[in-house]
């Protein structure tokens, strides 16, 4: 049985798309401190054939706060959001999906949130579903109990838990992580590469490494589900 632990991103790319799909159970690694300038409130996608980053508003957000204690600034959401969602249409309504999209999103984010763990997290569930992925999601902080251990500890301490023999890793984890050390307490340690993905957005040069959101606008669902499976296990 294979599973993945990651932080909860928002609207990610395909990237930590093909790893949800490529794991039998996926947890969100919501207990962790928030990281500035990362892909837990923000993301990009395409504004004038270039890409464009969007950032949710958040509330004293810092790295000594955990994912999951960091608030919404709920004063700027609704003007966000209201925002976000003008520039959705007037950058993607000629996309060939956008109105099905467009609709996911606006369910996504007119839904009650007090903490940006809760939007990132209802962003990769509800288009998981979209998808048709079958893989069981877990939240760290709510299962695990285990904020104490060191980091391989913790990973391996939540593989056992959930009976895995298999943890598959983000590539940067290679850095981090030795198989060996894995290996000696009897889980495979594994890392997912992403091979070349390349769609057409218009008429234009494509643009690389954008959100999800990117990727659905202009491809049908089958499209995508073949593109989560462009990927190795190394």
């Amino acid at each position: 049985m294979k599973i993945a632990v990651m932080q909860p991103y928002l609207f990610p790319y395909v990237g930590y798309f093909q790893m949800i799909n490529a794991v039998d159970k996926f947890v969100f690694y919501d207990d962790v401190n928030f990281i500035k300038q990362g892909w837990i409130n923000r993301n990009k996608i395409l504004l004038n054939n270039k890409e464009f980053l969007f950032t949710v508003p958040l509330k004293k957000a810092n790295s000594f706060c955990l994912i999951k204690d960091t608030l919404i600034n709920k004063n700027f959401y609704e003007r966000w959001k209201t925002k976000f969602q003008l520039t959705i249409n007037q950058n993607y309504q000629k996309a060939p999906n956008y109105t099905e999209v467009d609709k996911l999103i606006n369910n996504i984010l007119n839904k009650r949130y007090n903490t940006i763990s809760e939007l990132a997290i209802e962003s990769v569930i509800t288009i998981s579903k979209y998808l048709g992925l079958k893989t069981e999601f877990f939240i760290s902080s709510k299962r695990y109990e285990n904020i104490d251990l060191e980091r391989e500890d913790r990973l391996v301490d939540i593989c056992k838990k959930e009976n895995a023999t298999n943890y598959v890793n983000a590539l940067g984890g290679q850095e981090l992580y030795n198989k060996e050390s894995f290996k000696e307490k009897g889980i495979e340690l594994s890392f997912i590469k992403s091979l070349t993905i390349e769609y057409k957005q218009f008429n234009n040069e494509f643009v690389p490494f954008l959100s999800i959101i990117d990727l659905l606008m202009f491809n049908s669902v089958e499209e995508v589900k073949k593109m989560l499976d462009n990927y190795n296990l190394i």
